[in-house]
């Protein structure tokens, strides 16, 4: 029993400072984002962790800039986007 103790008091720490969630609209707009340029379910995209997520933004963002090289013609990258609020 006392094992589990000390893991719930190492939960404890990391948690002290409050636990922050990613904001919702941003991660509907990085889901968006990777579902229309892959066809990817919204379950392949929940199932990507945050960074794993962000790292394929980017990189379809980079496809998009090396096959549209205009800046008038350019899509936005999802990571230049401002959010909504």
């Amino acid at each position: 029993m006392s094992g589990l103790r000390e893991g719930f008091q190492g939960t404890l720490k990391f948690y002290r400072g409050g636990l922050k969630l990613y904001p919702q609209e941003e991660l509907y707009r990085e889901m968006s984002f990777i579902s229309y340029y892959f066809h990817w379910s919204s379950s392949d995209v929940m199932g990507l962790d945050h960074m794993t997520r962000r790292k394929w933004c980017s990189e379809i963002s980079r496809i998009n800039e090396s096959l549209n090289p205009s800046k008038k013609s350019k899509e936005k990258s999802i990571l230049d986007m401002k959010p909504t609020r």
